[in-house]
């Protein structure tokens, strides 16, 4: 899935998640300097990601998008006192696409960084979604 699929795919999937009064592209707020990001607004607090993706393992840009589905994603609702990362993990990861292979949280992993939150998008044709908070 491509990072402008995936955006589109997460602004429709977010919408419906309970808790969230807002979701709009960052072009459509105002904020043009990342070409695919959302801006969500849950429990009246606002975040903004950016989205930037891979390509499938030989695909090119000027190659039609080659989606392929498998078992979705198992993921895990966020506990109380996790950070917007594990929330946004978790919406991603309920709605069970076919297309989402895993979904990995930069906070939980070996060495990670506590400024750095973001989910990286594991696609079961290879490609990926690399969503960071901004």
């Amino acid at each position: 899935m491509r990072s402008r699929r995936f955006a589109a795919f997460a602004l429709d999937t977010l919408k419906s998640t309970p808790g969230v009064t807002k979701v709009q592209t960052l072009a459509d707020s105002g904020d043009t300097k990342i070409p695919n990001g959302l801006v969500v607004v849950v429990d009246g607090k606002e975040t903004r990601w950016g989205i930037v993706g891979q390509l499938a393992d030989g695909e090119r840009h000027e190659h039609d998008d080659q989606p392929q589905q498998g078992t979705p994603a198992t993921w895990a609702e966020p506990k109380p006192g996790d950070n917007t990362e594990g929330w946004f993990a978790a919406a991603i990861g309920r709605a069970e696409s076919p297309e989402i292979a895993r979904i990995e949280r930069w906070s939980t992993r070996e060495g990670a960084r506590p400024d750095n939150e973001g989910v990286t998008v594991f696609f079961h044709n290879t490609a990926r979604a690399f969503v960071r908070k901004l």
